[in-house]
């Protein structure tokens, strides 16, 4: 009789954790695109082991981002750059309140072996863009921050000509291709990218930064989960996290 009732003790034991365990976890899913793939990463990967959940980054370029969207494809939420939401809550696309977690800079890197020109001052970074052949960036993201800054150094006429706006690839891999001797693109996109060398960041005095948010998709099937996810994204104790994906918290 002992013998069978420390069976029947384990027995409840064992579906006892079987019943919290991975079986009951949810699953939720993510679209990112690459401005803020990165952060994504530790943070999901964060949350995973802090609530047992399951985390699926499904990672596409902004045009496939927003066909899924469009057609509510499965997706729980969404993390795009601040002003993408808009459109998005207009159209009831996103639910709720957008919460903005992360911000991104631009930083500039070379072809690996080129000279590595001073970029540590808006005059040096002034005269490193003066003297660079071509210099390359996109014109999504933070891209158009570029011009702007080019603008506000009074060089742009001086290198309009020599800009190549780069598509259907990363900046790094267009300076490590030789395509451009000089690129800019934000921080945690730009490197690490083999055969390129990152210099470092704007001169702060130059940096302008793009905020990014996280949203509640309409066609989530898992909302609370989902809720919970962007509750965490959002908290300053885990800014750890994003930063080690070289994206910062906002600064409220």
């Amino acid at each position: 009789m002992e013998r069978t009732n420390v069976v029947r003790i384990a027995l409840i034991f064992a579906l006892a954790l079987w019943s919290n365990g991975p079986a009951h976890a949810a699953q939720i899913t993510i679209l990112v695109n690459q401005g803020a793939l990165s952060g994504v990463r530790d943070l999901a990967a964060g949350f995973e082991k802090a609530s047992g959940h399951k985390v699926v980054i499904d990672f596409v370029g902004l045009p496939e981002q927003a066909e899924k969207i469009n057609t509510d494809a499965p997706g729980d939420v969404v993390v795009n750059f601040m002003p993408a939401f808009e459109d998005l809550i207009k159209r009831n696309k996103v639910v709720g309140s957008v919460v903005e977690f992360a911000r991104a800079g631009n930083g500039v890197a070379v072809k690996a072996g080129a000279p590595k020109p001073d970029i540590s001052t808006p005059e040096a970074f002034k005269r490193a863009m003066l003297d660079a052949k071509s210099i390359g960036h996109t014109r999504v993201g933070t891209g158009p921050f570029n011009t702007t800054m080019f603008k506000k150094l009074g060089i742009y006429d001086q290198i309009k000509d020599k800009i190549k706006i780069i598509e259907g690839k990363l900046v790094a891999e267009a300076v490590a291709d030789g395509d451009v001797e000089i690129g800019i693109q934000q921080t945690n996109v730009i490197q690490p990218v083999a055969g390129s060398v990152y210099l470092g960041p704007l001169p702060p005095a130059l940096m302008e930064y793009g905020a990014v948010g996280i949203g509640l998709l309409t066609a989530s099937k898992q909302p609370e989960v989902a809720t919970a996810f962007i509750k965490f994204m959002a908290d300053p104790a885990n800014a750890g996290l994003l930063k080690k994906g070289d994206m910062e918290p906002p600064l409220h």
